[in-house]
């Protein structure tokens, strides 16, 4: 599995789990909320690490502007939209 898969997997479970949501939220009060995020993830079975979480979107990203405006080099990237981290967060 990828770490959009699990990702995905780990979204759907706390749409269903306030409990699991609210714990999956409280570690953006943390002070490095994404390192936060991702040992949440590994300690519920997930093997999420932040290196692989950026890595991921940036290779998301990459693979569009590849995918449009004939090569797509100049489409520019809007906020958080590599971003799977908040990506992740704004869908729940």
């Amino acid at each position: 599995m990828t770490v959009v898969d699990y990702l995905d997997k780990l979204q759907n479970e706390a749409k269903r789990d306030k409990v699991l949501r609210k714990a999956l939220f409280d570690t953006r009060k943390e002070e490095e909320p994404l390192q936060a995020f991702c040992r949440k993830c590994r300690e519920l079975g997930y093997p999420i690490y932040e290196m692989d979480l950026i890595a991921a979107g940036e290779e998301f990203h990459a693979a569009m502007k590849r995918s449009t405006n004939g090569g797509g080099e100049n489409s520019p990237m809007l906020e958080g939209q590599d971003d799977f981290y908040e990506l992740f967060f704004a869908s729940l």
